[in-house]
């Protein structure tokens, strides 16, 4: 950060202040850190790998070559629209400030609210995943580990503690480890790719443009039967689910340097290498596949069968290793992305015992009881959501999928909102990383339009109920706002208030010892 220099510092901080709030968190984020936290989360080695099945058990190959970058193009649709709305408000919590002051106090609750479910429910459903990776590679070959639902929360409880731990400790810590993250998956998704080239019997191309369904017995359940067109677009969940997080940039603005430069940079420049790494690594994977039929009985075990069909022992496990560090690390992202919208949300009162959910410790710049509450949620959602079915369902699975839609709910409501805003009081003027106002309506509007194809492939069976689940949630949140919160939630400064703030704002920056 050798380039940060006094002036843009002190731009930063004037930023901030116009919008109501102090620098407590440490700005010590470089461009590349604020990518790399967006990319650790992304992770192509995590739902890249651990979601495989949703495309070997659709149309089978035809689902990477084909529906990888389209499902990776809607994804890219809305950090593009996200991006440009980041640089004109680089604040903590972006999604939220972006819903408040695009739209009114109604908006940024409800987009808080759907983030943060989303974010908190996502941290669970990683680190499940990075459990049944560990679990698929060291734990039951080597350890003789069962999976019990006693195991299961034990590992979490470990390895979402320690990821707590190093967000605890300071941002300082976290970006190191993410920058590390961001190297480790370049390297190991190309070396896997390598591999499998390698070990690969044969180079069938056309396999990768190959449509076959899947749906049924032939793809081991993991889809119920049904039409081509429908396998097809299920699959599409692969990408759109893996290409997810970006908001992460957004989330950690108020500690990365020149915030308004290096956040919308950030976020489509992580989904952009996602997508491209991914395809090499995945493509290579279809590749090394000994027969398509058999792939597809495999269900979610495919890329353990694959692996050992076709990889040396010690290069498959040496790789192994490499993807359950960059898993973990994928972890440790959420966790600093979840406690950031926590953070930003309390100050402004949005959440229950507010104020010890908005304190930075003095010491580490962090905000510990964020960091240590949504931890703590993401491990009790699993546990509580594993004992309970709908038919033969986990209740943990229908809510992850309708969570993630949640997600792209808090996605495209402020994106929505700043289409009209735009040219308005509320918006008049974009920040320095400007594609233009034709480019962002263009994006707006595709955003809008991949939200409902979303939403619909979502809750397809059997992942159904999360459309009433969906629908329930947002039942639930009407009648919070209306009874409870309509009155009593400020928002986000604006106005006159913002100037009222400003010896709380001196005051606060004391307290952490910024000058």
């Amino acid at each position: 950060m050798s380039d940060y220099s006094d002036t843009d510092k002190k731009q930063d901080t004037q930023i901030l202040h116009s919008m109501g709030y102090a620098q407590e968190l440490e700005r010590r984020m470089s461009g590349f850190s604020n990518f790399a936290i967006s990319f650790s989360i992304i992770c192509i080695l995590s739902g890249g790998i651990n979601s495989l099945a949703q495309a070997t058990s659709g149309v089978g190959g035809a689902a990477i070559g084909i529906g990888w970058p389209l499902g990776c193009l809607v994804s890219l649709v809305f950090a593009v629209a996200m991006a440009q709305i980041s640089s004109a408000y680089p604040t903590a919590g972006g999604l939220y400030h972006w819903g408040s002051i695009l739209g009114n106090r109604f908006t940024g609750w409800l987009t808080a609210w759907f983030n943060l479910l989303g974010l908190v429910t996502v941290l669970g459903a990683i680190n499940v995943g990075t459990y049944y990776f560990f679990m698929g590679t060291f734990g039951t070959p080597y350890l003789g580990l069962a999976d019990t639902t006693l195991v299961r929360i034990v590992f979490l409880v470990i390895i979402t503690g320690l990821q707590a731990i190093v967000n605890h400790m300071g941002i300082g810590l976290t970006a190191k480890l993410t920058d590390f993250s961001g190297y480790l998956i370049f390297a190991t998704s190309v070396a896997l790719a390598v591999v499998c080239l390698i070990a690969a019997d044969s180079y069938d191309f056309g396999r990768l443009f190959t449509f076959t369904n899947y749906s049924g017995e032939a793809g081991g359940n993991v889809w119920p039967e049904n039409s081509m067109t429908w396998v097809f677009l299920l699959g599409l969940l692969l990408p759109i689910y893996t290409i997810t997080g970006y908001d992460a940039s957004a989330h950690t603005s108020e500690e990365t340097v020149k915030a308004a430069h290096s956040v919308p940079r950030g976020i489509v420049s992580s989904v952009l290498w996602s997508a491209l790494f991914g395809y090499i690594m995945l493509c290579s994977f279809v590749l090394l596949i000994p027969n398509m039929d058999d792939a597809a009985k495999q269900g979610w075990n495919v890329f353990f069968w694959a692996m050992s069909e076709q990889v040396n022992p010690i290069v498959r496990d040496i790789l192994y290793l490499a993807i359950f560090v960059s898993q973990w690390l994928c972890g440790l992202a959420t966790v600093t992305s979840v406690s950031r919208m926590i953070f930003a949300f309390s100050r402004d009162g949005g959440l229950p015992a507010s104020k010890a959910l908005a304190k930075v410790s003095p010491t580490y710049r962090t905000p510990v009881a964020a960091i240590w509450v949504g931890s703590i949620l993401a491990v009790l959602f699993v546990w509580g959501s594993s004992l309970v079915s709908i038919g033969e369902t986990p209740v943990y699975t229908i809510v992850v999928s309708c969570t993630v839609i949640f997600l792209f709910f808090s996605f495209v409501i402020p994106i929505t909102l700043g289409l009209f805003a735009w040219g308005t009081s509320k918006w008049d003027k974009m920040g320095p990383w400007n594609l233009g106002e034709g480019v962002f309506k263009l994006f707006a509007v595709l955003s809008i339009l991949a939200m409902i194809l979303i939403f619909v492939i979502g809750i397809q069976p059997p992942n159904d109920w999360a459309a009433w689940i969906t629908l329930g949630f947002l039942v639930l949140t009407a009648i919070i706002w209306f009874v409870f919160e309509q009155r009593r939630f400020k928002g986000p400064p604006i106005g006159d208030e913002v100037a009222r703030r400003q010896a709380k704002i001196a005051a606060a920056e004391k307290a952490v010892g910024e000058v």
